[in-house]
């Protein structure tokens, strides 16, 4: 889920207000114009009782160090582990401070949520504004009218699919709903939230390239690098020319000065929690530049809590209508539905290959690559968005099973008799070895990275010399320097052409799933 082109994501899991993580969260907040908010939680399901809100496990903290370059680091504020109250002021400020823009997701829920977090633990009234606030709806709402024209409709999107427009990239949501009240948390949960939280720096700063025009700053930072890098802050405010951003690092780097000497005179020695109570008086944030500015005025909004917001609404009470017994049935043969009946349409009596072929809705396409991996057909669907029809024509005419995780498909289980399987498991992996043991797969060592992962198609049963691969690759792939004296085989699928060589993802990828699927065992 990393960014194309981009450097690993800075992650840092603060889990104490005596960790390094934690001192370098308050001294981010400081040097950050910007930060992009997110919060994660376990879902409450099947709620009989008095309603309430869902308790954060997980706030994250995006913060951009420069607006003017890509610098970021993404902070993790492990609820379950930081005593609330030592961070409520810290957290309150930030939301409200007037040099922070803040960006989100539809973050009033999060908000919301957060509140009543801690309020639980005493930090009554919670949250109830944040301002100056952003929403990447509004961003991308904004960037669509801009490119159309016109004011288009605002249908609602989700982040993923804009960070698929914006961006190019697919935000993996399979993480979504898993459960984020455990401890530890895995190393994929901890890439997701980080990764939700700092794409919406990235889809702001294309939203800044496209809306402000860029003035002379950049001669202004030149000239005054040049001529009078050592000027004091009473000499830079005395001329008129200078680059709002130097006025603002000179401003900031004299009130710290002023502070460590007002310090080292009293002499005085200050508790850790002292400074905790106090550093809503002690913590200076940088103003926003006048590029920052401007937009904040244009688009800016602010989230309000309104005393019905901290109120959960009980769900409304349906009246149950007494089921006929077409509806009963009709319930039973969903229910059986859900588990595989059998026999596929591969098997031999009848009339199949004995070879197994699956068809991969959109919902389950990673599972697609996972089974290409092991060495089994797994086809996609033919075009990108299709219907529940064209899905069962190619079931039905590739004789495949359809895998999917949409229980609605499974109303059409009588129009293609045990050629739908819905999938249980949420992750891939967990997929893979529920596929394997529901259909009885034979997987063996030798399956492993058989099939093109791209397009499922079959390798060459020959392998191809370096000089050959080299020949097959121009104009459609590069094939990296390092690769010419390591005395390589070449495979080549046969229908994309795709080239493929045993280098060191490779043996990466087989051990995966020697692991995934148990071969050692």
């Amino acid at each position: 889920m990393d960014l194309p082109h981009e450097k690993p994501l800075k992650i840092h899991l603060v889990n104490s207000t005596e960790s390094p993580e934690f001192t370098h969260l308050t001294q981010s907040l400081t040097r950050s114009s910007i930060i992009g908010l997110d919060a994660e939680w376990k879902p409450i399901r099947g709620q009989n009782h008095q309603p309430t809100f869902p308790t954060v496990s997980l706030l994250q903290l995006a913060c951009q160090l420069d607006h003017d370059s890509d610098e970021s680091e993404t902070f993790l504020l492990d609820m379950h582990s930081v005593p609330l109250p030592s961070i409520w002021e810290l957290l309150r400020e930030t939301f409200v401070s007037p040099d922070i823009l803040k960006l989100g997701f539809k973050f009033k829920q999060d908000l919301v949520y957060l509140s009543s977090t801690f309020c639980l633990q005493g930090c009554d009234p919670g949250f109830d504004k944040v301002e100056p606030y952003l929403d990447i709806t509004t961003i991308y709402y904004q960037m669509q009218h801009k490119q159309q024209g016109r004011k288009g409709p605002k249908e609602t999107k989700s982040l993923a699919t804009i960070c698929k427009e914006v961006l190019g990239i697919s935000l993996s949501k399979e993480l979504q709903c898993s459960d984020w009240s455990h401890r530890p948390l895995t190393e994929e949960q901890k890439l997701y939230a980080a990764t939700d939280a700092h794409c919406l720096l990235k889809i702001f700063n294309v939203f800044q390239d496209t809306v402000v025009k860029k003035g002379n700053s950049s001669n202004n930072m030149v000239e005054l690098r040049s001529s009078g890098v050592n000027l004091g802050l009473k000499e830079i405010l005395e001329k008129h020319d200078i680059d709002d951003k130097i006025i603002r690092i000179k401003s900031f780097e004299a009130s710290h000065m002023f502070q460590a000497t007002v310090s080292s005179e009293n002499g005085q020695r200050i508790s850790k929690v002292e400074v905790l109570v106090s550093r809503s008086s002690s913590r200076n944030t940088m103003p926003m530049g006048e590029s920052l500015l401007k937009i904040v005025r244009k688009y800016g909004e602010k989230i309000l809590l309104r005393e019905s917001d901290r109120k959960p609404k009980a769900a409304r009470k349906k009246v149950k209508k007494r089921p006929s017994l077409v509806a009963v049935t009709r319930e039973k043969q969903m229910d059986n539905t859900g588990d595989w009946q059998g026999p596929p349409p591969w098997d031999l009596s009848l009339g199949g290959d004995g070879c197994p072929k699956f068809l991969c809705d959109v919902m389950v396409e990673g599972l697609a690559k996972h089974l290409r991996c092991v060495g089994v057909d797994a086809a996609i669907p033919s075009s990108r968005k299709p219907e529940s029809r064209e899905l069962l024509d190619q079931a039905y005419s590739e004789q495949r099973v359809l895998l999917t995780r949409d229980a609605k498909l499974l109303r059409h289980q009588y129009l293609i008799k045990n050629q739908i399987y819905r999938v249980k498991n949420l992750l891939k992996n967990e997929q893979l070895l529920e596929v394997i043991e529901t259909f009885q797969l034979q997987i063996n060592e030798d399956q492993l990275m058989s099939r093109c992962t791209k397009c499922n198609g079959r390798f060459i049963q020959k392998p191809l010399t370096t000089e050959e691969a080299v020949e097959a690759a121009k104009g459609f792939q590069k094939i990296p320097d390092c690769l010419f004296n390591k005395n390589l085989e070449f495979w080549q699928c046969m229908e994309c052409n795709q080239l493929y060589w045993e280098g060191t993802q490779y043996h990466n990828a087989v051990q995966k799933f020697i692991d995934v699927c148990k071969l050692n065992e």
